[in-house]
């Protein structure tokens, strides 16, 4: 039987530390949340390694130093409310779940909806709330958000997000085009004013959704 504890251990110390990931609420939740119970049962055995992993519904689990990579550019406090786009299988809820006070994520496949929520509900993460509904339209009855990541790739930040942003808030997400991406990172300065970094290349599932790709 694979020892998935020290599996965890050498993941956040070779792939999140050693890759230059400093946050220590970050850190802390890597090395707390069981990713193997994320994951499909075949693919347990390679739950830590340094790629994405698939899912239900044709989409997959993001490669561990990527999710570390963008919750530590959130910035996140831990009285913060956070917005997640792509709940896929909640593992990234459940992370959050241990460094903010309250995370909702919106998921558009039905059936990944009820994956995470039995995974989260069975680990007993009570902070974490999953919505089945259009991602890139947010999340507005729990609005406005101090963090929203959004774990698939779009044309751009949809506007609908960036006014689910309270001011200082911070938005994470993927921008390009489909299959290839450049991460970035907005900060609401004020009402009509945001902050604009470019963290990177990265390649995500599109956002499909009306502010997105449009349904496929």
């Amino acid at each position: 039987m694979n020892d998935f504890a020290a599996q965890r251990e050498r993941m956040v110390r070779e792939q999140i530390m050693g890759r230059g990931i400093e946050d220590t609420a970050v850190i802390r939740a890597m090395r707390t949340v069981p990713r193997e119970q994320f994951v499909l049962e075949e693919y347990r055995d390679y739950a830590y390694d340094d790629s994405p992993l698939p899912i239900p519904a044709h989409q997959t689990i993001s490669q561990p130093y990527v999710v570390a990579y963008m919750l530590e550019a959130l910035d996140l406090q831990p009285r913060d409310r956070v917005l997640e786009i792509g709940a896929g299988s909640g593992y990234v809820a459940a992370l959050l779940s241990h460094i903010v006070a309250e995370v909702h994520t919106v998921e558009r496949h039905e059936r990944l909806v009820w994956y995470a929520r039995e995974r989260l509900a069975a680990l007993g993460y009570d902070n974490v709330w999953v919505h089945h509904g259009d991602g890139s339209l947010g999340w507005p009855p729990a609005a406005p958000y101090d963090g929203i990541v959004v774990a698939a790739g779009g044309p751009i930040v949809p506007p609908t997000l960036k006014q689910q942003m309270k001011v200082h808030g911070r938005l994470v997400m993927p921008v390009g085009k489909r299959g290839s991406q450049t991460l970035v990172r907005l900060v609401r300065l004020s009402a009509d004013d945001y902050q604009h970094l470019n963290l990177g290349p990265v390649k995500f599932v599109p956002l499909v959704g009306e502010e997105g790709w449009g349904k496929e």
